[in-house]
């Protein structure tokens, strides 16, 4: 192959590792040929969502929020997603998090108050009992360390994995690559440290509900934005999360480049 074609081919493979996205073939409504679902990010009021206050919440949601920060950008550009953090309602106006200075409990509104947008997901399975078991573990968590050697492993993680993702890719195939990458890539992380989904889904593990019964280290804000209802994850849930809705939402900024308005 010539140096000429060698760099198409190149480029080639790169666009579609950067575009690569799960999605299936699912059954048509009516009778016809079976019909593409590819992955999607879009979700906001007006777009299939709506806004709700605080007090909608029930125990054990899954808050997936994001922020005008520098880290915040980093983590949504890395994993093509509009979310970069994942919080646990516990009732009664409380969440808890794992942030940089570890796990911590605070108030919804404090929460709702700091971040661009705050986007609510719940367990269709959850009852009493999950989730007084899930806010227990939760806190009896307050002050374990943030498991920053996860984060930095997940990073590269993230974008190798897209390989795994190309269009049409099998799902059996999908999950096969996808633990393959793990298991090389995040062996040295921690599961006595958390970063903010490997704690959701911890919890949620120690209350008998799995997410999922992949690793939580595996896990990124972005693949549980994709466990939705209607979406096709990245990695596979157990139940589908229902949309609850959004506590706040403020669009992206408007760009304008040589006369066309775009976001």
């Amino acid at each position: 192959m010539s140096p000429t074609g060698l760099r198409g081919a190149s480029l080639f493979v790169a666009a579609l590792l950067l575009a690569g996205c799960a999605s299936r073939f699912e059954p048509s409504e009516n009778g016809g040929l079976p019909r593409l679902n590819v992955q999607s990010s879009a979700i906001a009021p007006g777009n299939g969502g709506e806004l709700i206050p605080a007090t909608a919440l029930e125990p054990g949601d899954i808050l997936l929020t994001s922020v005008a920060t520098l880290g915040s950008f980093g983590i949504r550009l890395g994993t093509f997603s509009p979310v970069s953090h994942a919080v646990l309602y516990l009732g009664d106006g409380q969440v808890a998090e794992a942030v940089g200075d570890g796990v911590r409990a605070r108030r919804i509104d404090d929460v709702v108050a700091e971040e661009q947008m705050v986007v609510a997901f719940r367990h269709p399975g959850i009852d009493a009992e999950h989730a007084q078991r899930l806010r227990g573990w939760a806190m009896s968590q307050v002050g374990t360390r943030y498991n920053t050697v996860g984060v930095m492993l997940n990073a590269p993680f993230v974008l190798n994995r897209r390989i795994c993702e190309l269009p049409l890719m099998p799902g059996a195939a999908r999950d096969f690559c996808l633990r393959g990458f793990a298991m090389v890539q995040l062996g040295a992380s921690r599961n006595d440290q958390f970063f903010c989904s490997q704690f959701v889904l911890e919890a949620y593990n120690q209350a008998g509900l799995p997410v999922t019964m992949a690793d939580p280290r595996w896990v990124s804000p972005a693949d549980l934005l994709h466990m939705r209802e209607g979406d096709v994850p990245s990695i596979p849930a157990t139940q589908p999360l229902r949309y609850v809705g959004h506590l706040k939402y403020n669009p992206p900024p408007v760009i304008v480049v040589d006369g066309t308005t775009a976001r």
